[in-house]
């Protein structure tokens, strides 16, 4: 079980998750939590190294922001044992969750556990702070922020949960963001994949790190919410969103529906280079500077070639990055060699993402059509097999993805 940091702000927030855990306990299930820090608390500690020193060793940023974890997890054991539970917190150097020395965004390598394995068969619960790890020399190591979702998934492959429950402030994954579409559904299940594809695309509701080790480790995810109000049902008997391999939903479920969700994002910017010569190694000319640069490129447009053997290259970058990618272009004017740079921040991205595409004709059409209908012109296309992504005005994104819901059939009771 993963609690994020709103459902960790505090002693009666927390004592409402421990009555949660001790639940799961009282079913016959043996139970390891993942929590993150108080909600805000990391940001605290971030400030605390940069005034102690704007040019801090990552080292001891690590030791510093990995502090928020551990006192969380050492809160929710006292309370667990206050409530008559046995538990004991695990700290990432104590399981020990082995990482590389990438000190700030370390990557998970293995997980030893069998002291606390042995700890839960005895009827111990076991609460082990997210976001952190030790290195081969025996430093404490963080994973990148929102390291916690990878940190619950890592330690349920390494015990071989069940299922791994992250409980965080939606209720599971919707059609759409429910904001913008009052019709959005609940989702019972969701495959691997398409949730990578909508975690990448502009879902908040999980991290694509953790997606992608789940993917790789076959854990099963389920996504529910730990706000539900005191005189509601309990939150762990409300179904949340099964996050599975293909293989689980094969036959009804997968015929069922063709879609699973539309996402919409507006961090992207676009960018085109008019009159780019059209000759080998033009493209790369653009392309490689930005990527020695680490930013980003999403879509990509190249115009057929025009009488004087010039075209136009259009392309997207995270919102973020574009003035760096500007100033980038505009120094390398001469070498690409291109007449004019046009940037456009105003822009968006909204995609629709299912596995039903693999084997159905005609969901881009669909889409086409429908933002065709309301006057919603499309700037630039890309496609995976089980994704469809168009660019558009930003002021456009809410009407684009309600009329898309819609198109394809999503909206629900």
């Amino acid at each position: 079980m993963k609690f994020g940091g709103t459902s960790m702000a505090g002693t009666e927030r927390i004592r409402r998750v421990a009555g949660i855990v001790r639940r799961q306990q009282a079913a016959g299930h043996e139970v390891a939590v993942v929590v993150s820090a108080m909600a805000g608390e990391t940001d605290r500690l971030v400030n605390f190294c940069r005034e102690a020193n704007p040019l801090y060793d990552p080292a001891e940023y690590d030791v510093v922001v990995a502090s928020g974890e551990q006192v969380t997890a050492g809160l929710l054991a006292l309370t667990l044992q206050a409530m008559g539970c046995k538990a004991r917190s695990w700290l990432g150097w104590q399981l020990p969750i082995q990482t590389d020395d990438a000190h700030a965004k370390a990557r998970i390598g293995t997980i030893d556990c069998p002291e606390m394995l042995a700890s839960m068969a005895a009827g111990e619960i076991a609460v082990i702070p997210g976001f952190q790890g030790r290195t081969d020399d025996n430093r404490v190591t963080t994973l990148g922020r929102g390291g916690s979702d990878t940190s619950a998934v890592a330690v349920a492959a390494a015990i071989k949960a069940d299922r791994c429950d992250i409980y965080t402030d939606v209720d599971g994954v919707y059609t759409t963001d429910p904001r913008i579409v009052a019709k959005a559904r609940k989702l019972k299940n969701v495959t691997y994949e398409e949730m990578l594809e909508l975690a990448s695309v502009g879902s908040k509701v999980l991290q694509t790190r953790s997606v992608s080790l789940a993917m790789k480790e076959g854990v099963r995810v389920q996504v529910l919410s730990s706000f539900i109000d005191e005189d509601a049902p309990a939150a762990d008997t409300l179904p949340g969103t099964m996050i599975v391999g293909d293989e689980e939903l094969e036959g009804s479920d997968m015929e069922r529906q063709l879609i699973t969700g539309i996402a919409a994002d507006k961090n992207e910017a676009k960018v085109t280079l008019t009159r780019v010569a059209d000759k080998p190694g033009a493209v790369a000319g653009i392309f490689a500077p930005l990527a020695d640069a680490n930013i980003n490129v999403d879509m990509i447009i190249q115009n057929i070639a025009k009488d004087k053997g010039e075209t136009d290259v259009t392309f997207t970058v995270p919102l973020a990055d574009l003035p760096r990618a500007e100033a980038l272009l505009e120094g390398q004017k001469d070498k690409i060699g291109y007449f004019r740079m046009i940037s456009d921040s105003k822009v968006a991205k909204i995609s629709v993402v299912g596995v039903g595409m693999r084997s159905h004709a005609g969901v881009a059409s669909t889409m086409f059509s429908a933002l065709a209908d309301r006057g919603i012109n499309i700037q630039a296309i890309s496609t995976s097999e089980i994704k469809v992504s168009v660019l558009i005005d930003e002021d456009e994104t809410e009407l684009a993805v309600r009329v898309l819901h819609t198109a394809y059939g999503l909206d629900g009771e």
